[in-house]
C-alpha cells in the first residue's frame, strides 16, 4: 500500500513537473511579443523594419529619441489624464453599482430580479457592433462626448459580467451576519456598506482589474463617443502617429505602446492572485 502510494506521488510530481514547463515555454509565446515592443521601442525606426528582433547596438541605438518623439507628437500627459480619469471613475461606478445591483438580485427572488439577472446575462453575448451606430447617436443627442459623460456608457456595457460574477460570489456570503445587522436596526444601505462590502473584497479586486484592463486598452468605444478634438485617449492618441499614405513613425509608435501597456501591467502583476481567486469564487461558488 505505502509503496503504491510512492508511486502515484512520484509519477504526480514528474507530471505536475512537466506541465509546469509546458506552461512556463507557453507563457514565453505571450510574453515575446511585449518583449519584442520594448526592444524595438530603443532602436532608430529605420532599422525597426530592418532588424526587428535584433538587440539594439551602437548603431541602431536610438535612446529615449522615440519616446520623446512620441510624447511631443501625441500630448502623451493629457492623453494619460483622460485614460486615468475614464478608468477610474468607470471602474468605481461599475464596482459600486453592479455589487449592489447583484446583492438585491440575489437576496431578493422573485420573478422580477430573475428576469433582470437573465437580462444582465444576455447582456454579455450582445455584440458591441450591433448597437455602436444607435449607441453613439444617443451619446451625442445626450452630449456624453467627456470624458465624465463616457462613465455610465462604460457602466451600461461592464455590468453584465460584474453582475454575474458578484451574484455567484454572493451565494458563498453568510446570509447571517446581514439579518444580525438589520435585527440591530441597520437599514440596507448601512448592512451593505458595512457587512456585505468587506466580504466581497476579493471579488472586488478581481472585477475591478479585469474592467480596468478592458477600459485602459479600449480603443472603438471612446472613438465613438468622445470628442476627438478635444479628448483622445492612449490608444487613439497612439493611433495619431500614422501619417499620409500609411506612413507610420515606427520608432515613436512602439515607445508610445510601451507606455501605453506599462501601468496597467504593473497593475494586473501586483493583483493577479486576486483575479483567479475572485473569478473561481464568483463562477463556481453556489
Amino acid at each position: 500500500m505505502n509503496k503504491t502510494t510512492g508511486k502515484t506521488k512520484g509519477v504526480n510530481s514528474h507530471l505536475n513537473r512537466l506541465i509546469s514547463i509546458g506552461l512556463g515555454l507557453l507563457s514565453l509565446v505571450y510574453v515575446y511579443p511585449f518583449a519584442m515592443v520594448l526592444i524595438n521601442s530603443f532602436k532608430k525606426k529605420i532599422y525597426i523594419s530592418r532588424m526587428p528582433f535584433a538587440l539594439p547596438d551602437g548603431k541602431t541605438f536610438a535612446g529615449t529619441a522615440n519616446y520623446q518623439t512620441g510624447i511631443a507628437r501625441t500630448d502623451f500627459p493629457m492623453a494619460m489624464v483622460h485614460s486615468v480619469v475614464i478608468t477610474v471613475l468607470s471602474v468605481l461606478a461599475i464596482l459600486l453599482f453592479t455589487s449592489m445591483c447583484a446583492w438585491y438580485l440575489n437576496r431578493v427572488r422573485n420573478r422580477m430580479t430573475r428576469l433582470l439577472y437573465r437580462l444582465f446575462i444576455l447582456s454579455m453575448v450582445v455584440p458591441f457592433q450591433m448597437v455602436m451606430f444607435t449607441l453613439s447617436k444617443i451619446a451625442n443627442v445626450l452630449r456624453l462626448n467627456t470624458p465624465i459623460g463616457i462613465v455610465p456608457v462604460y457602466l451600461g456595457f461592464g455590468a453584465g459580467l460584474s453582475v454575474f460574477l458578484f451574484f455567484g460570489y454572493m451565494k458563498s456570503c453568510p446570509i447571517a451576519m446581514e439579518e444580525s445587522a438589520m435585527i440591530d436596526g441597520a437599514k440596507p444601505l448601512r448592512v451593505f456598506f458595512s457587512v456585505v462590502l468587506p466580504i466581497l473584497q476579493p471579488c472586488f479586486v478581481s472585477v475591478g482589474i479585469l474592467q480596468a484592463m478592458w477600459i485602459w486598452n479600449d480603443y472603438l468605444l471612446p472613438y465613438l463617443v468622445l470628442d476627438l478634438k478635444r479628448y483622445k485617449t492612449i490608444p487613439i492618441a497612439v493611433q495619431y502617429l500614422k501619417g499620409g499614405y500609411g506612413s507610420v513613425d515606427m520608432g515613436a509608435m512602439m515607445a508610445m505602446l510601451v507606455l501605453a501597456i506599462l501601468p496597467i501591467v504593473l497593475v494586473y502583476l501586483l493583483c493577479q492572485k486576486y483575479i483567479v481567486s475572485g473569478v473561481m469564487a464568483g463562477a463556481v461558488k453556489g
